[in-house]
């Protein structure tokens, strides 16, 4: 039989009418703005309407240590909401939405894959509603207003030596991570170095995705700092009065989005910060959206769950005031011997040795989980046709070992019906009593929170603060800053900030290089190793087999 591809499944679903998809899970038709059939917005109405049941449980799920071969935790994220489904459960599934960098770069989509997708999958991937173009929109309008600010007088006193906020656009283009620009006479600007960020790295779209409502993001737009004075001082959006016609460009991407899986399941897919560079989870109003509407909502966070599991908890759940109420940890057989030495080229041969050493990855994790955070974890592994009995065993015997059950998960072939073990477990999981806990507290220093994510959730020796970065935490915790949750931006690759140290490597100290403050945001972003905000495209990128036919057909997106 032959294997069809992502798109090609995707493109051959009958998907019902969003109408149809709203009313099933309540939402008044009213709160409804369409986008064509398959596609609308919820207006925020909807969380200010009356609902007697409890909100519904939050299952995260995250990964490994994420490697080139593979490791399927949004696959796995559709695939048990849609057993959840199966199994007569009221669920939602809650997802990011897809950068355009990586679509036609390397990493590809976030639509799920296989049966376990959520669609239209193309629409999903290239534009959607457009609320990353918004946010794009937002984030350079605050840049220009800057930079005229100075060119019509500077009454602010803005040091163009110490502009903190870059321009962005979403597409990885390595080019223009380091520009000088206003050159060409005073009519032309001030000339002064900048630079651009990929927009899922702005702190517009941290923003969004930690607004309660709309008055919640104009305060938090007015807190953004842009630069400092010749003085020292801050400058902030509020200053140059640019909070009301940001959220003027905004107003439409707030709403969360509402589409489907391959098996009707509601999904709401709002926010797509990645988790190396930024807190990697979907909207605060899309979960809470969620959460009211049915009672489980499986949801991810970005990378491995030393960033977005992290993050999750440690940021959006402080900030929203959620609970988990249990985590699945997707891992495969491939991924796991990656980490353990083995090449990727061999990868469909078992090799129990690799295995061996790579497990300690998944298990590292999933003991963050348990011990860090306090909560009731699975296993969920993903089966490859080459994977062995004797491999498979393995990883579950290991896991047994630390008093946590592994699961095959075969969503992507089957669909939910792959996933009918996995939604049995979970189900299990969310009545156990757990204490659920912070990885810090907020009363701690700067310094103090970093060498606890580095120590307890990366198993670091310790942390190596260069003297600039040392200098930065001096002044934001002068400045007020010290009491805000810290934001890790380091490789997805590694627990360390080193991307060659696979497994889980022992005997190392994270470097922090930077610090800055996204005061809107509520967070302190605190940069590691050798990590960039603006990716750039791979030898080969992928946006050479994508193409489009006559009658609008979109081949090659994967």
């Amino acid at each position: 039989m032959k294997i069809r591809s992502d798109i090609e499944i995707a493109q051959k679903a009958r998907m019902k009418d969003i109408r149809e998809i709203a009313e099933s899970i309540g939402l008044p038709e009213g709160c409804i703005e369409q986008y064509g059939k398959y596609k609308a917005k919820v207006d925020y109405s909807f969380l200010s309407s009356g609902r007697e049941a409890p909100d519904g449980k939050v299952i995260l799920v995250t990964a490994i240590s994420p490697t080139p071969a593979g490791e399927g935790k949004t696959t796995t994220t559709v695939g048990l909401a849609d057993a959840l489904k199966t199994a007569g459960k009221k669920v939602i599934v809650a997802l990011r939405e897809p950068s355009l960098g990586p679509v036609f770069g390397l990493k590809g989509g976030a639509a799920g894959g296989g049966y376990a997708q959520v669609v239209p999958m193309e629409d999903i991937n290239l534009h959607f509603t457009g609320d990353i173009h918004a946010i794009g929109a937002a984030n350079n309008l605050l840049a220009a207003m800057t930079d005229n600010h100075i060119q019509q007088g500077n009454e602010l006193g803005i040091d163009p030596r110490r502009i903190t906020w870059k321009r962005c656009v979403d597409m990885n283009d390595r080019q223009l991570r380091f520009i000088t620009d206003g050159l060409g006479g005073r009519a032309n600007g001030t000339p002064r170095e900048d630079g651009f960020d990929i927009t899922v790295a702005s702190e517009v779209m941290a923003i969004l995705c930690l607004s309660r409502d709309i008055e919640d993001m104009k305060e938090r737009i007015s807190r953004i700092i842009v630069g400092y004075s010749y003085s020292g001082e801050p400058v902030t959006a509020g200053q140059l009065k640019a909070q009301g016609a940001m959220a003027a460009l905004l107003k439409e991407a707030l709403k969360p989005n509402l589409v489907q899986t391959l098996e009707h399941t509601p999904a709401f897919v709002h926010g797509g910060p990645f988790a190396n560079i930024a807190h990697g989870c979907n909207s605060v109003m899309a979960t809470k959206m969620a959460m009211k509407a049915a009672d489980y909502v499986v949801t991810e966070a970005g990378f491995g769950a030393d960033l977005g599991a992290e993050k999750f908890i440690d940021i959006k759940c402080r900030m929203a005031g959620i609970k988990p109420s249990a985590v699945v940890v997707v891992a495969t057989v491939r991924a796991l011997k990656h980490h353990g030495g083995a090449q990727r080229d061999s990868l469909s041969s078992e090799n129990l040795e690799a295995l061996e050493r790579g497990i300690p990855n998944l298990l590292r994790h999933v003991e963050n989980i348990k011990e860090v955070f306090g909560l009731s974890v699975v296993v969920a592994l993903n089966r490859f046709p080459d994977d062995t009995d004797r491999e498979l065993k393995l990883v579950e015997e290991k896991c047994e070992a630390l008093g946590v059950k592994t699961v095959l998960s075969e969503v992507w072939a089957k669909g939910g019906k792959g996933g009918s073990q996995l939604a049995g477990e979970v189900v299990r999981l969310c009545d156990e009593d757990t204490d659920f806990r912070y990885s810090y507290q907020l009363e701690e220093s700067l310094e103090g929170k970093i060498k606890n994510i580095a120590g307890r959730v990366y198993r670091a020796d310790g942390v190596n603060i260069l003297a600039k970065a040392e200098k930065q935490i001096r002044e934001l915790e002068k400045l007020g800053f010290g009491r805000l949750p810290v934001c890790m931006a380091k490789t997805q690759y590694s627990f360390s900030d080193d991307p060659g140290l696979l497994g889980a490597p022992e005997g190392f100290k994270i470097t922090v290089s930077d610090v800055k403050v996204s005061a809107g945001a509520g967070f302190v972003v605190v940069f590691t190793g050798n990590i960039m905000t603006m990716p750039g495209l791979p030898k080969r990128p992928a946006a050479e087999n994508i193409d489009v036919d006559s009658n609008g057909k979109v081949t090659g997106l994967f």
